[in-house]
């Protein structure tokens, strides 16, 4: 990857979209799987207006951005994934030889991303510059959710939505992934998220509780949440729990403690961070809300008849 695509993906988290777009002289938008409509929809954040669709194999679930100027999109009932180029907005690639593909974390420096494949429970490693798959790891059933530490060397992953184990794989060396520690947290665990701090925050797929421990995965303290499941992301020194079922963002401190809450439509689970702000998109409603920092709604769309993830690129 180049310098610029290196200095925007260090900046993204917290400029806001105005200031990133005058700095970098491209568009910041949002990317949203529209999950029954084959396609992934393309939202400009500082007005909310759809750019662009593009066209996906069915069944676009999730979407995670890779440094910025990517995304992987897992589909899921397809067995394969879609590599987009965010900055020409297109599909450059799409990688088959999948089962059940879930979630992707990708590393800081944008070369390779990690996918959880449910089917065959491994985790799969891809280099996302040359566009094809390195490795695969076996980590156990029902892998989801999963997470990347800040240092590029510890992934935590739920083993399950409900999950009763949590494995720890080491990704120090990309193409050999190994499984390091399996925890089982005082829940069912949904969602897992390393925080700035170095904390790694599990919420729960069957009670109201999110769970914090260190990176050695030690319990160090917990909350009461809204109803299951959570998922978590952060944005500076601010945490962002969804509660879908409930309609509701939270916004804590790294502490636990809370800030605020924000109405969101029901079914508005999965939430991701970047650009000085956060998405958090309908799977019910197929709508986008963009929150700011503070945790406030300053945006919503309609963008599907239904929407399961969103993330953050920057276009040309």
């Amino acid at each position: 990857m180049d310098r610029r695509s290196f200095v925007l993906g260090t900046a993204m988290a917290l400029a806001t979209p105005r200031a990133l777009g005058r700095y970098t002289g491209g568009t910041p938008l949002a990317l949203v799987t529209a999950d029954l409509d084959a396609r992934v929809t393309a939202v400009e954040l500082s007005s909310g207006k759809i750019v662009r669709h593009l066209a996906t194999l069915e069944g676009p679930r999730s979407i995670e951005s890779v440094l910025g100027t990517d995304a992987v999109v897992a589909h899921t009932s397809e067995g394969a994934v879609s590599l987009i180029d965010g900055r020409r907005l297109r599909v450059r690639r799409v990688l088959r030889g999948f089962a059940e593909p879930r979630y992707t974390v990708a590393t800081r420096d944008g070369r390779y991303a990690y996918v959880s494949d449910s089917g065959t429970g491994e985790l799969v490693t891809l280099d996302v510059v040359r566009g094809k798959v390195v490795a695969r790891a076996e980590v156990g059933p029902g892998v989801r959710h999963l997470s990347l530490g800040r240092s590029d060397r510890r992934i935590w992953v739920a083993l399950g939505t409900k999950a009763e184990r949590i494995a720890i794989v080491d990704v120090s060396e990309p193409a050999r992934p190994r499984v390091v520690g399996l925890l089982r947290p005082p829940f069912l665990a949904h969602d897992v998220g390393f925080a700035p701090d170095g904390h790694v925050w599990v919420t729960s797929g069957d009670r109201r509780e999110v769970a914090i421990y260190d990176g050695r995965g030690r319990r160090v303290f917990g909350f009461g949440a809204d109803a299951p499941p959570q998922h978590v992301t952060f944005l500076g020194r601010r945490a962002y729990v969804a509660s879908g079922d409930d309609g509701l963002l939270r916004v804590h401190d790294l502490e636990g403690g809370f800030l605020r809450a924000a109405r969101v439509p029901l079914g508005s689970y999965n939430v991701q961070h970047g650009f000085g702000r956060v998405l958090t998109p309908s799977l019910s409603l197929g709508t986008l809300c963009v929150a700011d920092g503070a945790g406030r709604i300053v945006s919503r769309v309609r963008v599907a008849r239904s929407s399961h993830d969103a993330c953050f690129v920057m276009s040309a």
